[in-house]
């Protein structure tokens, strides 16, 4: 497999691949795919990453470190590996490994990142992906030739999955895209990133808590323990009831109990730009012993209106650590961080029949049904 060259305009400052680049490293080989692309794989600013045909149960969560490959490791700590050809339910509790259908061979200036997709951290699996040598999770150095696995631990639901089954994403970056405090704050007067004129946007634009809820008073929803199994793959298909339990607006915050999983919103409404895209770090040790975020990437176009959104607010996956923390309505959770594109995508988050999330409120993953 060759390594490809990336055929963008000069960037000196970098920038995000869009869709129509990352079809082109597909066209290249940079990007190989053991079976040809989904219809809606690529996605405005990243690439859906599928599943093959077999897990690996593994004693335990594991880096390969320098100079040794996945593969090796899982020779190692492999316990049994599990066909999933016809579909296989991943337990709560045990981490597995699974090799994926997309190996790339990078261009020297282009690195990659990973992280679950939005609808894979609402139902609180913790995903992350592993590269050959690699010392940290869901980063791929520029130039990386080889394959990728994904690193999978259902920590409350067990799910069905199957060959296909997309539980992460990868965003490719050439140079350093992110914006500085002050590109942030230009942004933020001239497109509105948030609807707060007085957002804090230093190492990102602050988002806050939203516990006051809709008119009943809904804030969240608290996950069900010892439930049935969600199919990963099967929009729609499941009961809200059967999984999750309402949270309704309180005189004193929400106690976060730790071992529960809380789906929350934001107080903000949230939006990105066409030309640019956005992560939400996933925990902040400053603000609280807790993390809000499992599925970090904001594709350009989410709540924007080009994307025909009218601003979305940031779903939160909250879990708290070791000990209960009390949140309270408006407190910090998290932070945006702002990266430019190398180039407008050709189509926008919203303008796709799969951008489940456009206009969002307080809302649960895809596969359950409207409450």
């Amino acid at each position: 497999m060759g390594t490809a060259r990336l055929d963008t305009t000069d960037e000196p400052c970098g920038g995000i691949l869009p869709s129509q680049a990352i079809e082109r490293l597909i066209a290249d080989g940079a990007i190989a795919l053991d079976r040809p692309a989904a219809a809606d794989q690529v996605q405005p600013a990243s690439l859906d990453l599928r599943l093959g045909t077999k897990v690996h149960r593994v004693r335990a969560s594991f880096l390969p470190g320098a100079g040794r490959t996945v593969a090796e490791r899982l020779e190692e700590f492999t316990l049994h590996t599990i066909d999933i050809t016809a579909g296989a339910v991943l337990e709560t509790g045990c981490v597995y490994i699974a090799p994926l259908m997309e190996r790339l061979a990078l261009p020297a200036e282009v690195a990659a990142a990973t992280n679950p997709k939005s609808s894979t951290g609402r139902l609180d699996v913790f995903t992350r992906v592993i590269a050959d040598g690699a010392r940290s999770f869901d980063q791929i150095p520029a130039g990386y030739a080889g394959p990728l696995f994904a690193e999978i631990s259902p920590r409350t639901f067990p799910v069905l999955a199957r060959p296909g089954s997309r539980l992460s994403q990868l965003r490719l970056r050439r140079g350093e895209p992110r914006l500085s405090d002050a590109e942030l704050v230009a942004l933020q007067q001239r497109a509105r990133l948030v609807d707060d004129d007085a957002a804090d946007v230093r190492g990102g634009v602050a988002v806050t808590v939203d516990l006051l809820g809709d008119g009943r008073g809904l804030v969240g929803w608290r996950a069900k323990r010892h439930t049935g199994v969600v199919d990963v793959d099967r929009p729609g298909a499941h009961d809200v009831s059967d999984f999750w339990e309402p949270i309704h607006a309180g005189r004193s915050g929400l106690v976060l109990d730790p071992g529960q999983f809380y789906i929350l919103a934001s107080r903000e409404a949230v939006q990105v730009p066409p030309d640019h895209a956005a992560e939400m770090t996933p925990f902040d040790p400053l603000v609280g012993e807790f993390r809000v975020h499992y599925a970090g990437f904001f594709d350009p176009g989410f709540g924007h209106a080009e994307g025909r959104g009218a601003g979305a607010r940031a779903v939160l996956e909250v879990r708290s650590h070791e000990v209960p923390f009390i949140l309270e309505h408006g407190q910090t959770v998290g932070r945006l961080v702002y990266e430019r594109m190398l180039e407008r995508p050709r189509t926008l988050y919203g303008e796709l029949a799969t951008s489940n999330y456009q206009g969002q409120g307080l809302k649960l993953s895809k596969h359950f049904r409207a409450p």
